[in-house]
């Protein structure tokens, strides 16, 4: 099966105020078939969002792209001409953002902003965009679609503004949807109804979705596969159920053991303090940090070899990857 998208060797920077050159992503690859959703694992800063920025080439103006290439659809997204990303953008592949109330107009009605989104790709009449737009709103809320439709984005709970930002992507029906961290400023119960409303979505519209998010607890029973970021390096993937119940890389094992939960009260009543991971991630100018592993400082289990140059990738099995040198020969 050819892969829906194939990321090859994708090398992003920035550049700061005094011209030096800072490294966002360091050869990040991978590949995702259709209908697939692949969990986008790590802190903040580890290269998460840059990641989808650059995939549609979105990156802000102080961004560069050094290396690499994004086959979609069999298209190289990084050497594709305007037209062709104006067609792709929101018709073929949709960004949803971390923030919902930054994200919709806020003078404008849910009815018509999403409806701007169909009139930009489909030559359609205003009547027929305006029932195009409660048709797909009706499929996100099919118990309240006409209050929704003609709401303010303030009239709306956090979770519903979430809702119609998944409106807005899959009203041109794409096959692939970059969602990052759309979930991030909701409750534990209204992230689980959202990742409900993507299974169902998934199922019935054979989408592919790469899932970004910082927290590890909702990619289980819900992603296909993970990949670790970490400082801009992948240093895990695979297969969901092995990468979160069975983690190889220490930074992916600290990130898991900082769940809250299970937490159990000690002997005088108290709750237990939440595991952190000691020390900070590597600050913007990772160029300095080369011939290392970048983990080496805050990893309990780091060697003398960690000092020396960074680690690199080791299949533990056809489907599973770590780049770590636990596993080195």
């Amino acid at each position: 099966m050819t892969p829906l998208l194939e990321v090859q060797n994708l090398r992003v920077s920035y550049t700061a105020q005094s011209g030096q050159q800072c490294t966002a992503l360091a050869g990040v690859s991978f590949a995702l078939e259709p209908g697939e959703i692949l969990g986008v694992l790590g802190e903040s800063g580890s290269g998460k969002s840059t990641l989808a920025a650059a995939l549609l080439r979105m990156l802000p103006a102080n961004g560069r792209v050094q290396e690499g290439a994004v086959l979609f659809e069999g298209l190289d997204l990084l050497g594709a001409g305007a037209h062709e990303l104006v067609k792709i953008r929101g018709e073929r592949i949709a960004l949803i953002f971390q923030e919902p109330s930054l994200a919709l107009h806020p003078a404008l009605r849910v009815g018509q902003q999403v409806g701007d989104v169909i009139a930009a790709h489909k030559n359609s009449r205003k009547a027929a965009v305006r029932e195009q737009a409660r048709q797909i709103l009706q499929a996100v809320f099919p118990s309240d679609t006409e209050r929704i439709l003609n709401s303010y984005p303030h009239q709306l709970s956090g979770g519903q503004r979430a809702r119609v930002l998944i409106a807005q992507a899959i009203c041109c029906g794409p096959s692939l949807i970059v969602a990052d961290e759309p979930t991030a400023s909701l409750d534990p119960e209204t992230q689980k109804e959202i990742l409900r409303l993507f299974q169902t979505l998934r199922q019935r519209l054979a989408l592919g979705l790469i899932w970004i998010t910082h927290n590890p607890a909702l990619l289980g029973g819900f992603a296909d596969r993970v990949m670790v970021l970490y400082a801009g390096r992948v240093v895990e993937a695979g297969p969901a159920e092995t990468v979160l119940c069975s983690p190889q890389h220490p930074y992916t094992q600290d990130l898991l053991r900082c769940l809250p939960i299970g937490l159990d009260e000690d002997r005088h009543g108290l709750k237990s303090r939440l595991p952190a991971i000691p020390g900070e991630a590597p600050a913007s100018a990772l160029q300095t940090w080369g011939g290392r592993c970048l983990f080496e400082p805050r990893c309990s289990e780091r060697m003398e070899v960690c000092t020396k140059r960074e680690p690199e990738v080791v299949h533990l099995s056809s489907t599973h990857e770590v780049s770590c040198f636990k596993y080195s020969d």
